[in-house]
Formats: C-alpha cells, sequence, structure tokens
C-alpha cells in the first residue's frame, strides 16, 4: 500500500501531492491493477489533512482512469502505468549515481537540476535518443512532476 508524504513548504498542492505520489508508485509498478488504495481516513490519519483534500486527489485520478472507486468497498487500481519496475537495472544504476551525487556533495535541487536536464536533452528532442514530450521539464526532476501542477492555489484545502 502506497504511504503519502506530504511536504506543506513545496509550493504544490496538497492534491497534487497526492496525485503524483499514486502515479509515481504506479509508473514504479508499486500498485498495480485491483491494489486497494488507502482510505480518506488512513491518508488523514497519517497526514493530518482535509478528508476532502484526500478525496479530491482520488477523484482526479478516476478521471484519468486510473482508479475507481467501489462503494463501500475503497478506491481499487484499474490500470498501471508501470514501464520500469522498480527492481530494475536502470533503477538500480540511478540510485548508484544519486548516492554518487550525494557523496560528491551536491544538494536535492542540485541533482534535481543535472537529472532534469539530461530529461530534456534526451526527451524533448534535443538529443539523439528518442523525443517522447511527456516530459516537461518542469518541476523537481522526480517522475512524478512531469504533471503542471496547475491548482497550486488550492492550498488553503489542505489541514
Amino acid at each position: 500500500m502506497v504511504e503519502y508524504r506530504i511536504d506543506r513548504h513545496s509550493g504544490v498542492a496538497t492534491y497534487v501531492q497526492i496525485v503524483q505520489q499514486t502515479k509515481q508508485a504506479l509508473r514504479l509498478g508499486l500498485l498495480r491493477p485491483g491494489d486497494k488504495l488507502p482510505t480518506a481516513r488512513e491518508v488523514v490519519e497519517a497526514t493530518a489533512i482535509n478528508p476532502n483534500t484526500v478525496l479530491k486527489a482520488y477523484r482526479e485520478l478516476e478521471r484519468d482512469g486510473l482508479v475507481e472507486a467501489r462503494r463501500g468497498l475503497g478506491t481499487f487500481v484499474r490500470r498501471g502505468l508501470s514501464t520500469a519496475p522498480a527492481d530494475s537495472p536502470l533503477r538500480t544504476e540511478l540510485d548508484a549515481w544519486a548516492d554518487r551525487a550525494r557523496e560528491a556533495g551536491l544538494d536535492r535541487d542540485d541533482v534535481a537540476a543535472l537529472f532534469t536536464a539530461a530529461l530534456d536533452r534526451h526527451f524533448n528532442g534535443n538529443g539523439n535518443s528518442n523525443s517522447n514530450s511527456n516530459s516537461t521539464g518542469h518541476g523537481h526532476g522526480r517522475p512524478d512532476d512531469r504533471q503542471p501542477a496547475h491548482d497550486q492555489h488550492s492550498q488553503g484545502d489542505a489541514s
């Protein structure tokens, strides 16, 4: 089951963070079709956010066709986004690279900038790789940041 971590200082609306973290878990294969998402009550207890914020995130995921609410049963994953499993060799290489970057004294923003630049080069048509326009280069270089935080002003619904 996914455990949501809310960063109240990120400038990203709380419900968007839940959507992004769910999509990241789907991409990594940590959530699969049929898996149950935590109930709104469980998320509220773990994160101290407003239940309506959780429901708003789940509704957006449902609109995207990723989850479905089953009355009286909960919210379940309908389809995954996984293309690279969490245990892939690429994940191992990336973890090792992140370790080296940290040992070299780079902070999270430095690493994110380097990673975003590499993504832009390889996925926005500037490099020799396949030109995949899913990555906009916005955000902090995490895979879940490819979605624009289009409602950053709605943080008032959090907490």
